[in-house]
């Protein structure tokens, strides 16, 4: 039985608007992937939605003084327009807010609590008297135990890093009252995550071979470090309420809400059912039937929520299948820098779209971000990358085809397909037999019947066709749009060795087979460029009078015909009527560039900046810096930086934490000489002594530990 696909790209937090970051990264692979797959007449059902919980929403609301549900609409709304816009083909987009959703994610909750998945446990927690709340982490702001910097927040700091439970913060305050706030006792329940270690790990191994090295490199580090219990509820007045459920008292529940990590990833599922309902379709069979492959389209932020929570919780519920690939794309980045809304180095899609309105500038933006995607590395996105993928690539080689082409057949031939006469009468059914059997033999028989530019002509149409299938299929997107444009490249080739404004004066049925040629490229070119450039497709294929489908969502019905294998046969017929042709694709010039750079950046008016302050010598003195020798290092329960190394300074052996986690495998740094400060004041994070300073440069999202020149040993002084 052929199977059907399931695509899903991450929640979008409805917390702002999406910037161009964001579309690279989940959204526009999996939408070009979804296009690829209908044209080919494959079973597919796309499904994305808003993620509507959460602390930070409820701090918005708060900072705008309207309700979260306000928040949410504001933003669920504004991204589902930009989504549209920008061309994207969800079957559905739904919301985590939707009553269907809450009452899924209930039954996931209760399912774990019946089968023993859930542990009850008391722990303290900040409380707000004035307010009458506990308070989530982000509702507390304090001293840092570690570094003092007086705006911490509840449980890291955005100062130097250090994570540290809330209690520990001093001088706490209530962000709500402004009031300091008491330690209680409160209730969670967590995850038995551990419990589901060796499935995991057989999970993890059955797909190594498969998912691309960050997935499976990133994966492997969390299964290594061990699966931990995760409190999965808080104490929040907005989200999915736990009262009502069997097994907990109205009283513990009371005030709780599912922690916002936990129901999202099964808005997935909530959104296929409001989908089914709303088509009369069985969900059932897009997520517990064996026939459905689940392909997850997310960044490189969320691999572990998708290779290790989501299987856990599918697992732990059971009669579910498991994602079958998740294709993470790493970052994207804008000007050799990353994204930041703060410093306003972002580019919103909703300003692109007010800004370059055409429907065929939201294409050259698709092009020039898919053959930017972060697929293997982080990536940049430029204003002169997208100007240059525009008037080198778009316009002087795609657009520039297909014009010429329709141009010269409105001039010679009334505006219509030629008819083949002559030696050539029997090249279309010639070309459909090797297309439709990849004869290796083909080419050699072409070329004696016809000439090697034919058959180079349709040997990279045909071999184009085939090798962009493949690339798609292994989400190599980058490599199956190059071997498109190649495509593109070859029929230019072609018009120009073909020299039809030649041929057309001294040889009639060369030239009409060099346009007869030309005509199917052009509609091939249309079918292949529908999953990257979707406007500019149904121009296209509007002018040769064909069906303009680009792939858009079909409410998870099949089209009737393989239109990706039928791109590669000669189907226009003789004497089929095309359209006055019309500029695909205009230059950009400099100066639209030079405008949209001039947007980025602090334009603002800005105060001096403060005047450094300068130490002599003997206050620095005071620092002692020694070399120390790493003798062990493993990873911090419930932290994602911080590492807890073993050191020995040559004359003793200490304990330091050094947020470091994100950017070293503890096993690298075993053995490894750094620089510490060995007499920096003791401090406490997450219930753990940290007795020193490990120093490490950082630029560019990017960070080293400092080490000798050469080896020297533990315990020498660093001056």
């Amino acid at each position: 039985m052929k199977k059907r696909t399931l695509i899903t790209s991450a929640l979008p937090y409805a917390n702002g608007h999406l910037h161009l970051g964001h579309a690279a990264g989940a959204y526009l692979p999996a939408d070009i992937f979804a296009r690829f797959m209908r044209l080919s007449g494959e079973e597919i059902l796309y499904v994305c939605g808003s993620d509507e919980h959460g602390v930070a929403i409820t701090i918005s609301a708060e900072k705008e003084k309207v309700t979260p549900q306000q928040i949410v609409d504001k933003y669920h709304f504004a991204n589902k327009e930009a989504f549209d816009k920008f061309g994207m083909t969800f079957d559905i987009y739904s919301r985590t807010s939707e009553p269907l959703h809450h009452e899924t994610a209930r039954e996931f909750f209760a399912d774990f609590l019946k089968k023993g998945y859930l542990t009850e446990k008391e722990e303290e927690q900040f409380f707000d008297k004035v307010a009458g709340i506990f308070l989530p982490d982000r509702y507390v702001e304090g001293i840092c135990p570690n570094c003092g910097f007086d705006k911490a927040r509840g449980d890291q700091c955005d100062s130097c890093g250090a994570y540290y439970n809330q209690t520990e913060l001093k001088s706490p305050i209530s962000i709500v009252s402004g009031k300091t706030p008491e330690v209680r006792k409160t209730t969670h329940w967590y995850f038995a995550f551990d419990k589901f270690q060796t499935f995991l790990e057989g999970f993890l191994q059955s797909h190594e071979h498969e998912w691309k090295e960050n997935v499976v490199a990133q994966t492997r580090s969390w299964l290594k470090v061990g699966m931990a219990e995760r409190a999965i509820t808080r104490d929040l007045d907005w989200g999915v309420k736990i009262e009502g459920i069997e097994g907990i008292s109205d009283e513990k529940a009371f005030g709780k809400r599912l922690y916002v990590w936990f129901d999202a990833v099964l808005g997935y599922i909530s959104a296929t059912k409001i989908w089914a309902n709303e088509n009369n379709a069985d969900w059932t069979k897009w997520w517990k039937n064996p026939d459905t492959d689940y392909i997850a389209f997310i960044g490189k932020d969320n691999i572990v929520f998708h290779t290790l929570i989501f299987p856990a919780y599918l697992h732990g519920f059971g009669d579910y299948i498991l994602p079958h690939n998740v294709p993470a794309n790493e970052f994207l980045n804008l000007e050799g820098q990353k994204f930041s809304k703060s410093r306003n180095w972002s580019i919103d899609l909703r300003d692109f779209l007010a800004d370059f309105p055409s429907p065929i500038h939201v294409d050259v933006l698709r092009y020039s971000l898919a053959m930017n995607f972060p697929e293997t590395r982080d990536s940049d996105f430029t204003w002169k990358d997208f100007q240059t993928r525009n008037n080198s690539e778009l316009a002087s080689i795609f657009g520039n085809f297909v014009n010429r082409t329709l141009q010269f057949l409105h001039k010679n031939y009334d505006g219509n397909v030629p008819e083949l006469s002559g030696k050539y009468a029997d090249l279309a059914q010639d070309w459909q037999k090797w297309a439709e059997s990849e004869n290796a033999d083909a080419y050699e028989l072409f070329v004696s019947k016809y000439s090697e530019n034919d058959a180079n002509a349709v040997r990279a149409l045909i071999e184009g066709i085939a090798k962009s299938d493949k690339n798609f299929r292994k989400y190599r997107f980058r490599d199956g749009i190059t071997d498109i444009m190649n495509v593109a490249r070859a029929a230019n080739k072609y018009f120009n060795d073909e020299e039809p404004w030649k041929s057309g004066k001294s040889d009639p049925d060369k030239c009409a087979k060099t346009l007869f040629v030309c005509c199917q490229f052009v509609r091939t070119l249309g079918v292949l460029f529908a999953p990257i450039t979707p406007n500019t497709s149904a121009t296209i294929l509007n002018l040769l009078s064909q069906n303009n489908y680009t792939g858009q969502s079909q409410n998870a019905e099949p089209i009737a015909t393989n239109l990706w294998k039928e791109a590669s046969y000669p189907t226009l017929k003789s004497g089929s009527p095309i359209h006055k042709p019309e500029i695909l694709f205009t230059h950009i010039e400099n100066d639209v560039v030079e405008a949209q750079m001039a947007k980025l950046g602090d334009k603002g008016p800005k105060n001096a900046e403060p005047e450094q302050e300068l130490i002599d010598i003997d206050y620095f003195s005071k620092v002692k810096l020694v070399t120390a020798k790493i003798i062990s290092a493993e990873k911090l329960p419930k932290s994602k930086k911080l590492l807890k190394l073993q050191i020995d300074t040559g004359t003793e052996k200490r304990q330091i934490l050094a947020g470091v986690a994100e950017f070293y495998e503890p096993d690298y740094l075993v053995g490894k000489i750094i620089v510490v400060v060995a007499n920096l004041k003791p401090a406490k994070l997450m219930g753990e002594m940290s007795e020193g300073m490990m120093l490490a440069a950082s630029k560019d999202g990017k960070l080293l530990f400092v080490t000798p020149e050469k080896e020297i040993g533990e315990g020498a002084e660093v001056r």
